[in-house]
């Protein structure tokens, strides 16, 4: 298979296309910054060529006329060492002089200048290596060897080749191959990748070099990989074991093998931190081969983000975009699944819609959910690193799929007071350490950490030793809504509502009797004066005025009403769905504290009602300012805590 075209010839004859700004960049980024291991190169065009193979092998049951010239799949990769350039060819689908243009011209996926923007900080080189998976280099990464990159391609079913050109620099050309450049493809569909390796490349043109990098990267492709002489097609044996590799038992299949098919289908250097390799049989019947990543990629938030699972058939390559395949919240998940009982002769489109995908979907989401809980037990740091990668994600199934809830729960980890915030718990082992009497699962949520651990809230539970996990994840609110209880145990937001904790004894306390509860009755009623002071005041500003058993050394705080939406869900609901709704929140003192109890004292006198206004507001402000809720009235809190502070310090 040589070589005839001259490097200038398209751009003699054809118009040439510019790259854009980005994508020059990009292109000078993988051809110096990530140079470390440019065997990765071959690995991409194989895997590109194995691809275009399997969708016309789709494309060919309904359309047997697209591979009548030739049946048989293969792919070619064959060095020319007089004219220093290396082929690498395939008999798929091919492209016409559009998707030329679309899918080697410029890069349709959004990330680019994300993946600028990482490259250029402080990296490693194995560092730097990973950001081809994530971004999705590809093709591109063919210059890192060649100077000049030559494509011929037709299409299965169209009669006209194409030519596309580009030194990686100045741009690109797309223009109708000429004779000598069709007798490439020996007169059918597919597509020829003529690279003019570089001098520092020479290694790529060593047959042995070439058949070790096939062997390491590629071995597990289904379509046979030939080492091919520049003058051969036939006879030669195939380099890959060329089988598909979730269809051979596991105990067959090396943690080499495994590892070179993850890369394959994720394009990166990570390692996977779940492999999960299985047969289903009985009802319906399916193979599986599925992986959750080390990393995380960059889009998973992304709402255009497709899975990321492939569907086959009986081995023939059906989609790799079957919406119904896999829910949302698994979209971190990439591997093959291959059904033995779903028909081939209807579209994709019906096809998604067909029962058995739904029953497919099921039985994998058991799967992996039982194999994430066996991970935990088994491998508690890795399940970790999965938790902060993906955690946020799975949790999304809490809210709409319920039939997995309990499964998904299990897997739940979350921040608590046990530890300050320092370590992961599950909800098993806080129901496993709640106190007796103790029915609910007490939570605070919050966007930050360091800022909900020292909520006031949690004072009064501290001082009982009540547990209080944190919720610090957006998806926390939303799956909460549908998601009120876990194995008899209610889900409880402790800024939300009157909590009771009478009858959980603080750290030190004596038993509370009858006695005990008149006398704290009686306490509070003494009281009642400075609440209808603060209730009368601040009643545009609060729903309710009352004493807390939250506090113990916090003079104030605000909680959501038993009936309103609770405080950090109302801020999230503002920013994500442009809610306009604003309820009145509870404003809570502890009557234990000095400050309160010198306002009780000085409510009772004539002199002291004046200032009662300004203090009421400058207690709740402070409430709002600890929550991180705005202050109405800024300069009016100022000019009040400055008032005070000169006071304080007999400056007036």
């Amino acid at each position: 298979m040589t070589n005839t075209l001259k490097k200038d010839d398209a751009q003699e004859r054809g118009q040439q296309q510019n790259f854009s700004a980005d994508m020059s960049r990009l292109l000078d980024i993988v051809a110096n910054a990530l140079y470390t291991n440019p065997d990765v190169f071959l690995r991409e065009l194989i895997s590109n060529a194995a691809d275009a193979c399997d969708r016309l092998r789709y494309e060919a049951l309904t359309k047997p006329a697209l591979i009548k010239d030739e049946s048989e799949f293969r792919i070619h990769v064959s060095p020319d060492r007089s004219a220093r350039t290396l082929t690498v060819y395939d008999n798929g689908i091919g492209m016409n002089d559009a998707e030329l243009a679309d899918h080697l011209g410029t890069i349709a996926k959004s990330g680019t200048a994300r993946l600028m923007e990482e490259v250029n900080k402080d990296k490693s080189g194995a560092d730097k290596l990973k950001l081809i998976g994530q971004f999705g280099v590809g093709f591109y990464a063919s210059f890192m060897v060649a100077s000049h990159v030559t494509v011929i391609s037709r299409k299965a079913g169209e009669e006209q080749a194409w030519c596309w050109a580009s030194d990686g620099r100045s741009g690109f050309t797309v223009t109708p191959a000429n004779d000598d450049q069709a007798k490439i493809l020996n007169g059918i569909r597919g597509t020829a990748i003529i690279l003019d390796i570089k001098d520092d490349a020479s290694e790529f043109l060593i047959e042995e070099k070439l058949r070790q990098t096939v062997e390491q990267y590629s071995d597990h492709i289904s379509v046979p990989i030939y080492l091919v002489e520049p003058a051969l097609r036939e006879g030669q044996t195939a380099v890959n074991q060329a089988s598909a590799l979730w269809m051979r038992s596991k105990n067959d299949v090396t943690p080499e093998e495994y590892q070179s098919f993850y890369r394959h289908i994720t394009h990166g250097f990570d390692e996977p931190v779940l492999t999960s390799h299985w047969r289903a049989e009985g009802k319906i019947e399916f193979s599986g081969l599925l992986f959750i990543p080390l990393m995380r990629p960059w889009d998973l938030y992304d709402p255009t983000r497709r899975n990321a699972v492939r569907l086959y058939v009986r081995r023939i390559f059906i989609s790799d975009n079957i919406p119904n395949l896999m829910y949302p919240w698994l979209r971190f998940v990439r591997g093959v699944i291959d059904s033995e009982d779903l028909p081939l002769n209807i579209s994709r489109e019906t096809l998604q819609h067909n029962p058995l995908i739904t029953k497919i979907r099921s039985a994998v989401t058991k799967k992996i959910l039982n194999d994430l809980n066996k991970l935990s037990q088994d491998d508690e740091p890795g399940f970790i690193v999965f938790w902060g990668q993906f955690g946020a994600a799975l949790k999304e199934g809490l809210y709409d799929a319920a039939e997995h809830r309990d499964d998904i729960f299990k897997l739940c980890r979350f921040f608590s007071s046990r530890d300050d915030g320092t370590q992961l718990t599950s909800l098993d082992d806080y129901i496993g350490r709640a106190k007796d009497g103790q029915k609910e699962i007490y939570y605070l949520s919050g966007e930050k950490l360091e800022t909900i651990k020292n909520s006031p809230q949690l004072e009064g539970f501290k001082s009982r030793d009540l547990e209080v996990l944190f919720f610090t994840d957006t998806i926390d609110d939303f799956w909460l809504q549908n998601a009120i209880e876990y194995k008899g145990f209610t889900f409880r937001s402790i800024t939300k509502g009157d909590i009771n904790l009478k009858f959980f004894q603080k750290n030190g306390e004596q038993p509370i009797d009858n006695k005990n509860e008149n006398e704290i009755e009686n306490i509070d009623s003494l009281n009642s004066g400075l609440l209808d002071a603060l209730k009368n005041i601040l009643k545009d500003q609060v729903d309710d005025v009352r004493f807390s058993e939250r506090l113990t050394t916090s003079p104030v705080c605000i909680v959501a009403p038993a009936g309103g939406v609770d405080m950090h869900m109302e801020r999230v609901l503002k920013i994500h769905q442009q809610y306009s709704g604003a309820s009145k929140p509870v404003l809570e003192i502890n009557k234990d504290h000095n400050l309160i109890r010198k306002m009780a004292l000085m409510s009772q006198t004539e002199s002291f009602k004046p200032q009662m206004e300004d203090l009421a507001f400058l207690l709740l402000d402070q409430a709002r300012i600890i929550q991180g809720e705005p202050i109405p009235d800024p300069a009016r809190f100022a000019r009040l805590m400055a008032e005070y502070l000169e006071t304080a310090l007999n400056l007036t």
